[in-house]
């Protein structure tokens, strides 16, 4: 049952004409009186929208996966996030061919397609978690967030935009 005070969590992927997306997005239902979220929870989705900032910033052609992973976590670590990536390519399958970033049972690298390089004009679901302790309900929750994303010569960029903010309901 969900409750006013709820953070709720939804992960789905559509086919079409035979191509995949992924995506998770992260929805809160406002207590009676409330017109936002509580500080806290919009800190933790902040600091995941980092997360996915820090680790897309270390796209680069010609790069392992296993490469990306270890530089992203490192830099994510020294700005006090608690990181999980896992992200993996798109194509014909949801978790298609090509080079993975990270799993989440594997945050040291992946042998064998971690080791791939990556190449322009390839995309990624760009699937990651960061989590915070929540003083407010004792304890410690993950933000999971995945979008689909384009790596090309530009860098990478979000097909269909990124989740920024909880999505409130009211």
């Amino acid at each position: 049952m969900i409750q006013a005070g709820d953070l709720l969590h939804v992960d789905f992927g559509i086919t079409y004409l035979r191509l995949n997306t992924d995506t998770q997005q992260h929805a809160y239902v406002l207590k009676p009186g409330e017109t936002k979220a509580p500080d806290e929870l919009a800190l933790a989705f902040k600091q995941a929208n980092r997360l996915q900032d820090i680790f897309t910033n270390n796209f680069k052609l010609g790069k392992t996966g296993n490469e990306v992973l270890k530089q992203s976590r490192q830099m994510a670590i020294e700005q006090g996030l608690k990181p999980a990536i896992y992200t993996h390519p798109l194509g014909y399958h949801g978790h298609g061919a090509g080079t993975t970033l990270g799993m989440w049972d594997s945050q040291q690298g992946v042998p064998g397609s971690g080791d791939y390089p990556l190449h322009y004009n390839t995309v990624y679901s760009i699937e990651l978690n960061n989590a915070m302790f929540i003083k407010a309900w004792d304890k410690e929750i993950r933000i999971m967030l995945e979008e689909n994303a384009l790596f090309d010569q530009h860098g990478v960029s979000y097909i269909d935009g990124r989740q920024t903010q909880l999505i409130l309901i009211e």
